[in-house]
């Protein structure tokens, strides 16, 4: 079984807006900093299901997305291989909402890495910084990351 899902960094003053996601029940990102974004809907692209997610989840109205890359999590949560669109954005309207996954906070870029991140986003992170794109694996075990490989183009 496959999951298609997005997920954004959206960028402002050097900041980026960060969910610290401490609101939903049986939360596998439980107490991590991670970006906005969500599970695809049937007949969505990408880049609509990241303009709708990041609405829903912040309030704001994301104007050209930008994909960065795309992650492979195999058997990442209930035996399922997770399919995630990478995107920034620093071009947006609206004003913040109140998450209901958790809290909301724009982080001074030098210190996302200080964040309690799962391990693999943190490799991410760099390659969004170093690559114009690129294909990368993450695989995890008990939570725990046990390897990983990228692609960059």
């Amino acid at each position: 079984m496959m999951k298609n899902s997005t997920m954004c960094y959206i960028k402002k003053d050097n900041k980026t807006l960060m969910l610290h996601r401490t609101k939903k029940e049986n939360d596998i990102h439980e107490g991590k900093w991670i970006g906005l974004g969500g599970k695809m809907e049937q007949g969505e692209t990408p880049e609509e299901c990241i303009i709708r997610e990041v609405k829903e989840e912040s309030g704001l109205n994301i104007l050209k997305p930008k994909l960065k890359g795309i992650l492979t999590f195999p058997k990442f949560k209930d035996d399922e291989d997770w399919y995630v669109f990478l995107f920034t954005a620093s071009d947006f309207d609206g004003k913040i909402i109140d998450c209901n996954e958790g809290d909301l906070k724009w982080v001074e870029d030098d210190k996302i890495q200080e964040l309690n991140l799962w391990d693999g986003d943190r490799l991410f992170l760099k390659w969004m910084e170093e690559y114009e794109f690129f294909s990368g694996k993450i695989i995890y075990k008990n939570k725990e990351l046990i390897d990983y490989s990228i692609i960059n183009y």
